[in-house]
Order: C-alpha cells, then structure tokens, then sequence
C-alpha cells in the first residue's frame, strides 16, 4: 500500500490545542500526518501549551513547520497529497481567497489549490465573524475553485461570540471528508 501524506494545517484558533485529535484520526486512516501552523497558532502552541510541538513531532514523525525554510535549506517534509486546514481562522480565510501568501500556512494551500490537491478546510469562528459581508464571498470563491468547505449543518456552525464548545469541533466530520 502507498502511504499517503497529509498536511494538517492549523490556524490560531481553540481546536488548535487538540491537534492529536485529528492526527490519530487520520494516522488511523491511513496517511502520514505532517503538522503546519500558522505563526499565530504556533506561538500558541509553543508558548502557553508546554511539551506540544515536541508531542506533535513525535506523534507524526515530522518536524512541525511554521515558517518558510530558506532557499538552499532541504525540504523535511515529503510532498502532500491532500490538506486538511483546520481550524481555520476568518483571518486566514480571507487572506487564502486573495492569494496573499505571507506565511508558509498560506504559501501552501494557495499553491495547493493550483497544484490541484485535494483541499478540505474545516473553519472556527463565531457567528459575528461569519456575519461579515465578505466572508460569504471568501467561501464562496474557495469553493469555487474546488476548496471543500466545511461550512454548515455538515461542518462547523459558528458559535455565539465567546460561547464556542471545543469538544463539539467536528474533526471527525473532516477527516470523512478526505479522498478515500
């Protein structure tokens, strides 16, 4: 069987703090698991969750990625035949559907969507957020351009501002998501 390499990328978002959810998950079927954040989400993680970038390392096999390598630096990532972005961010959402590229996060599901990959993106943010006139037009342009959104009764539903329940993020509604 050929293993398959998926990129989990992360955003700065609460599910973020539970990335092994979705890694076991996915290792369970099938894929070879590498971790990338945001910058945001990595601070999190690095700075108010002691151990977890070690954890994820460990858990994958992979060093977790954050921020570009430099020109002559080797990739330490095998290519991705699929990626998952989540939680996504309405921040990182609206940068991803204007192209803009400032971190190794965006840099890779821009030019995932030209590469053609499989994407699925699993959102996390509240209700007054999704309420902004150009969210719907964020999504709607992704979509378009072959992006799974998990947006709605069969993904996420925005939350009351302050009100999210971490253990009602559907992992697993995106891990079901992924091509078999």
């Amino acid at each position: 069987m050929t293993t398959r390499t998926l990129y989990l990328i992360a955003c700065a978002a609460p599910p973020a703090r539970r990335l092994h959810v979705p890694v076991r998950a996915a290792q369970a079927a099938g894929w070879d698991v590498c971790v990338i954040l945001t910058p945001s989400a990595y601070r999190w993680l690095s700075e108010d969750t002691e151990g977890e970038i070690e954890a994820l390392t460990e858990l994958t096999g992979h060093p977790v990625r954050w921020q570009y390598k430099l020109p002559l630096q080797p990739d330490v990532l095998p290519a991705p035949d699929a990626i998952l972005v989540a939680p996504l961010t309405n921040n990182t959402l609206a940068k991803w559907a204007t192209a803009i590229s400032d971190t190794l996060a965006l840099g890779l599901i821009t030019e995932g969507i030209g590469l053609g990959l499989p994407i699925i993106a699993l959102p996390h943010f509240n209700d007054a957020q999704a309420a902004h006139p150009a969210v719907a037009g964020h999504i709607a342009f992704l979509r378009e351009a072959g992006v799974t959104v998990l947006l709605g009764e069969d993904g996420f539903v925005p939350h009351k501002p302050k009100h999210g329940d971490l253990d009602a993020y559907p992992w697993q509604a995106a891990i079901g998501a992924l091509p078999a």
